[in-house]
């Protein structure tokens, strides 16, 4: 029964109908804060709700109720609020854990013992969240393995295989604004959850109740929460040391942790290695989930414009390279100068060139030992640069490339074709694998990936940016482009989804100069040419479109994003190694031409 008596239900409902019929609140909002209402399951929740609804926060309440979070691309992942079908908060939190659980139950053999891995980011209330996680694994049955100090996501996938946990649940929002949070929930195999267990744990979600919890530092005295960071620590740290591929280590580097948690994890690695000569960026230091000193508050070292103040201190200290990780240091970020002189300019890497660089780095050590064969394999995503598979094609090894959004398809891939032949996993969007000890992106190996490359590069008199102009020179210049729309609330999902059908119902019939000459749609997996000719397109499954420009290489592909409010838009440009003449000139018409694609993309989107 409702905590409301039934006068004030009627009242608040009454508000709630007049709200809707006005065009104030949304229909879907309207039905998810009736059941908020209704139901004892959001007892602790309905004095706020009703609150609310009196005050006439119609904007802010369909904001938070007009849909459910679902499972995206990272997990269930939003903006913070206290009450709210489509918020992080306590109850979307807590149910989530508590249908993972029953999911998790249903899946075991009966009588078995079952174990939840559960970590956290710097962000605020990550830990509260995460705790809250452990009391109602516990209340399910559950023994929860926690880290119980912030630590990298990553670290967290590691915890899962080496503790042979059931589940995982990683309280982060990554590189999001300081408002949000979110659960990451992997499987038994330390990934990130997928179909059909994604569909089936929202199924067993949506069904929770009254949600019963332990309370966590009784669990912890009983033994039923046992906390293993320090144990943990020194394993992960073994296990990346294991990747070591050594190329020398006389390299000065700044290293910065974008307020969250890889200062535990990349100095202590980096440090084993032999990278004597590293600072961590002072700024950047402090664990703090507000982000202050990164611009606009977002830390994410997709975003070029984090590394400028780095890049000035590294400047007047000599440093070879700066190195970033987002808060949950899945992702890493590099920038170097042009050449060995460090006073002079500088570039930031997109993630596209430091997957081509890498690619080159791991693929290259291999052979030079003596153990790559041509069932070796390294695997990427759609939106992700066509070199990595020219790359691999020189070495000889195979390429799994038909691949949606999102590193746990990456590492699905990893346990479908078989973890011995593995080699390397990359996605444009800084994430990067290069062993087996876990099953998501991870930012401390790809730190000394990176690193032990630089070495290797100013060892032989080159920066990092003219190895990649070597890597241009052999295997074609590649320019890539990412640019984004953020689309907020119930309209900005709205006009996501008429943007997605008026690209696939109406495409442009040339963009940059170049005709389109085919679509490939991956949501009804058909491609379709200019002509109108079209036939069954194999790959994934999903709401990504690929158009395809005259000349090979050249595509623009657009996706909604499946962690934040935003469409994102993806322009490739090629040109063959035997067609390059002057690297600068061929490199300024490619930008060029992507300069005039995204204008055009932005006004065929209303801008």
């Amino acid at each position: 029964m409702s905590t409301f008596e039934a006068d004030q239900r009627s009242e608040l409902i009454e508000r709630v109908t007049e709200a809707t019929a006005a065009g104030q609140l949304t229909s879907s909002a309207a039905e998810n804060i009736q059941q908020w209402l209704d139901e004892p399951r959001y007892a602790d929740f309905q004095q706020s709700l009703a609150e609310h609804i009196q005050q006439g926060q119609w904007q802010q309440l369909d904001d938070v109720f007009w849909t459910v979070i679902p499972f995206g691309t990272g997990g269930r992942r939003g903006r913070m609020y206290p009450i709210g079908s489509n918020a992080i908060n306590d109850r979307t939190i807590g149910e989530s854990a508590a249908g993972l659980a029953e999911y998790v139950k249903q899946q075991a053999a009966d009588g078995a013992e079952l174990s939840c891995a559960i970590g956290f980011d710097t962000r605020h209330r990550s830990r509260h969240f995460a705790e809250l996680c452990a009391g109602i694994m516990v209340a399910q049955g559950f023994t929860v393995y926690i880290l119980d100090q912030p630590r990298p996501t990553p670290e967290l996938s590691f915890l899962v295989r080496q503790r042979s946990c059931d589940c995982g649940i990683m309280v982060t929002a990554s590189h999001n604004p300081p408002s949000d949070n979110a659960v990451k929930v992997y499987w038994s195999s330390g990934g990130q959850i997928v179909p059909p267990h994604d569909q089936l744990i929202i199924q067993q979600v949506a069904d929770v109740q009254l949600i019963e919890t332990v309370d966590y530092q009784q669990a912890v005295s009983a033994g039923q929460v046992i906390p293993c960071t320090e144990e943990i620590d020194g394993e992960y740290l073994v296990a990346l040391s294991r990747l070591s591929m050594p190329a020398g280590n006389d390299l000065k580097i700044l290293y910065s942790p974008l307020h969250g948690v890889g200062a535990s994890a990349v100095p202590p690695l980096l440090s084993q290695q032999g990278f004597d000569e590293l600072e961590l960026y002072p700024d950047h230091a402090q664990p703090d989930g507000d982000f202050p000193n990164v611009p606009d508050h977002v830390a994410n070292p997709e975003n070029a414009a984090v590394f400028d103040k780095p890049i000035e201190y590294a400047r007047q200290h000599a440093m070879d390279i700066v190195l970033a990780t987002d808060p949950d240091c899945d992702r890493m970020g590099c920038a170097a100068p042009l050449t060995l002189d460090t006073s002079g300019p500088w570039q930031v890497f997109n993630g596209n060139q430091l997957s081509a660089l890498l690619a080159d780095f791991v693929l290259e050590h291999h052979q030079h030992a003596g153990t790559l064969s041509d069932e070796d394999y390294v695997v990427t995503t759609l939106v992700t640069t066509g070199m990595v598979r020219r790359i691999a094609e020189s070495y000889g090894v195979q390429t799994r490339d038909q691949l949606l959004v999102g590193f746990k398809w990456i590492c699905s891939a990893i346990d479908q074709y078989g973890p011995q032949h593995f080699l390397y996993g990359t996605e444009e969007s800084h994430g990067f694998l290069t062993g087996t000890h876990v099953r998501d992106k991870d930012g401390p190996n790809a730190c000394l990936a990176i690193s032990q490359l630089a070495a290797k590069a100013k060892a032989a008199g080159q920066s990092l940016v003219e190895k990649l102009d070597s890597l241009y020179w052999q295997h074609g210049l590649h320019d890539e482009r990412l640019w984004t729309i953020r689309m907020e609330g119930s309209q900005g999902m709205q006009r996501m989804q008429e943007l997605m059908s008026q690209f696939r119902q109406q495409p442009p019939s040339q963009l940059g100069g170049q005709q389109v000459v085919a679509i490939r749609d991956y949501l009804q997996q058909i491609r379709r040419e200019a002509d109108g000719s079209q036939q069954s397109l194999a790959g994934p499954h999903g709401n990504l479109l690929i158009m395809e420009l005259e000349e090979t290489g050249n595509l623009v592909a657009v996706r909604p994003s499946g962690t934040e409010p935003k469409i994102k838009f993806y322009g490739f440009a090629y040109r063959p190694a035997e067609q390059l003449s002057d690297l600068p000139r061929d490199l300024a018409e490619l930008q060029a031409r992507m300069d005039q694609v995204e204008k055009e993309m932005q006004q065929l989107a209303g801008l």
